[in-house]
């Protein structure tokens, strides 16, 4: 495999088992907190019944709450297994498309809109992504993402000791691919702040060609929301 799709090829690997189990485990692993990130994200989109697409959709969590505000939807992943939890979940009502995120098969400026979940960690260049997901969202569309974040001063701590010890032996209860994801998290997530720190992250955002770009960082800095407008 080339070097550009290894992260996209590991992460694949690691969240394809997880299909049937994905949401009820994404939720209490965060607290509750994860459903309530995307939430949030979704509520940054105007309310105009427009085309939205959804890359990185999983098992359409994020669709699914996009469907329930009266928008067309068009989920994008690269991953079969998740796809295939997605169907069994909209039978229909939404478009699905295997595809990757840094070659979308769709025609510049083909929607209103546009959210991404979890997506930047797994790309090898954050900055070429962004400029592929900001080619298909018409001029003034939103486009918002959910990533991780790193907790800051006093709640660092108990974050690390929730990622460090508390997820892989969380996931270790359930099975051995959550194990591997609970294992995973908590170094991933570092290795990307590292490597694209939030300032450095939002600068990428205006130079895809997104303007107004806003953030939120939520549950003490765990959750990251980060929106603005095509230009």
């Amino acid at each position: 495999m080339p070097a550009e799709s290894t992260r996209a090829r590991h992460a694949q690997e690691l969240f394809a088992p997880l299909g049937p189990r994905y949401d009820r485990m994404g939720a209490l692993l965060s607290f509750g907190q994860d459903p309530r990130w995307r939430r949030f994200m979704v509520d940054r989109l105007p309310r105009d019944s427009g085309r939205v697409l959804d890359v990185a959709t999983g098992t359409g969590l994020v669709a699914e709450a996009l469907l329930a505000r009266g928008f067309e939807v068009t989920g994008v992943d690269q991953s079969p297994g998740m796809l295939a939890a997605a169907r069994a979940r909209f039978a229909g009502r939404v478009e699905l498309i295997q595809a990757s995120a840094d070659s979308l098969p769709f025609p510049d400026a083909s929607f209103d809109h546009l959210t991404f979940t979890y997506l930047l960690r797994y790309v090898d260049d954050p900055a070429a992504t962004l400029e592929e997901l900001a080619r298909v969202v018409r001029p003034g569309g939103t486009v918002a993402m959910v990533e991780f974040g790193l907790p800051r001063g006093v709640w660092r701590v108990p974050w690390n000791l929730w990622v460090g010890v508390g997820l892989p032996l969380a996931g270790r209860l359930v099975s051995p691919g959550w194990h591997e994801v609970g294992s995973f998290l908590g170094p991933s997530i570092r290795e990307f702040s590292t490597r694209l720190p939030e300032r450095e992250l939002l600068e990428l955002w205006r130079r895809a060609g997104i303007s107004e770009v806003a953030r939120r960082r939520m549950s003490f800095g765990a959750g990251l929301v980060v929106w603005g407008q095509r230009s």
